[in-house]
């Protein structure tokens, strides 16, 4: 019987890539085309809908690449030569009018689904515009604020007055809306099986809308690379039924942890592997005072800055408004204790505005400062620079 002689080389070369296959077997759970979430849902299916849009040109290309150097072959004599062709009105429409067809196509899916999976938008009931369609009538969101720490995460329930780390559960077929924020670096709050990621950045507030549809567990981390401890940088999330969350919620209501001020400082530094925590109370407004980064007592806040630079600043009597800070790579903020204020480190930041102001070099009290002749805002103009100098 005659045999191939290159059928063994063939056979040879293929035996590597069919040993690969049984590695993607771990590859089975693909979550972000199977989600738990409408939203995510509708964005795995974006993804499948481009891929299928672009297929459409890269499938016909790479079948005609191959079919072409079949025909073409050298070993083929009886394949047309025509070293001098050069055009053909027929092939150019084809080349150009397909793909740019299937541009289009992917132009107005992404426009159309760029707006309504918008994360800042609100998951509104009932009305063809909602993003979960309409007939869909939503409860009120459950607010969750989410702080991005070295190297864990902290979600806040201001409605249930609980805190955990590391750990977050939601109520099935509720709307959660999500106010995201970091503490040192910028990491990405991701959710596969719910929606899409979204930067949680400090000093910064960003918001994502979703709703799980199916309980289950799943799992949560950081997409943006952030340090050392970035690979261990997961969490459980949990979809439940309106009555487990609600049990969960008292079960975390009955934990030893009260997350105040000190107790956020103390949790804010670098730490991995960190196991779940639980916290039965909260420190009132604490999420927006990560946003205007003024945990620490003295320290005034970015909002409260801001107005006041807005106003002119303090002139000269907030000259000496700063205290000497502890701050490093390593977290030293808030470590140092009061103390912290006559470190010889040239480092500052300012003080509230309420406090004693304290001298900058010996750290006592400074004398009360005379603003009679002080300038700032709510004093009237002059009408003209001559006035001025009269």
């Amino acid at each position: 019987m005659p045999t191939n002689p290159n059928a063994g080389r063939l056979i040879r070369r293929a035996l590597p890539v069919l040993a690969t296959l049984p590695l993607l077997a771990g590859c089975g759970e693909l979550i972000v085309l199977d989600p738990a979430g409408d939203i995510a849902r509708q964005q795995g299916n974006l993804v499948v809908i481009s891929t299928l849009l672009m297929l459409l040109i890269v499938a016909p290309v790479m079948a005609a690449t191959a079919w072409f150097a079949w025909k073409y072959r050298a070993a083929n004599t009886d394949a047309k030569y025509a070293p001098d062709w050069d055009h053909s009105t027929q092939l150019e429409l084809l080349i150009w009018a397909a793909p740019l067809m299937i541009i289009i196509c992917l132009g107005a899916l992404t426009w159309v689904s760029t707006h309504l999976l918008d994360p800042y938008r609100p998951l509104t009931s009932g009305g063809a515009e909602s993003p979960l369609g309409p007939g869909q009538e939503l409860q009120a969101p459950l607010e969750v604020q989410v702080v991005a720490l070295d190297w864990k995460w902290l979600f806040i329930y201001p409605e249930q007055g609980i805190a955990t780390v590391n750990e977050f559960v939601a109520p099935v077929d509720r709307p959660i809306s999500f106010r995201i924020s970091g503490s040192s670096v910028m990491n990405s709050f991701y959710i596969p099986a719910l929606a899409g990621q979204i930067y949680a950045m400090p000093g910064m507030e960003t918001k994502l809308h979703a709703e799980f549809d199916q309980t289950g567990s799943f799992f949560g981390l950081s997409a943006n690379y952030s340090g050392a401890g970035f690979s261990n940088m997961q969490f459980g999330a949990h979809s439940m039924s309106a009555g487990d969350f609600d049990r969960w919620v008292q079960k975390v209501r009955s934990s030893p942890g009260e997350l105040t001020r000190d107790a956020y400082l103390l949790l804010e530094r670098p730490s991995e592997k960190v196991p779940p925590m639980h916290f039965s109370a909260v420190e009132p407004q604490l999420f927006d005072l990560v946003v205007n980064m003024c945990v620490e007592e003295d320290k005034m806040c970015a909002h409260e800055m801001m107005a006041i630079d807005e106003r002119g600043g303090l002139g000269l009597a907030g000259i000496h408004n700063v205290r000497r800070l502890a701050y490093d790579k390593h977290a030293g903020r808030g470590s140092a204790g009061p103390d912290s204020m006559l470190l010889a480190d040239g480092s500052r930041y300012v003080q509230a505005t309420c406090l004693a102001q304290l001298d900058p070099v010996k750290g006592g009290l400074l004398d009360p400062v005379n603003v009679a002749p002080l300038t700032g805002a709510g004093l009237s103009r002059p009408a003209s620079l001559a006035a001025a100098l009269l």
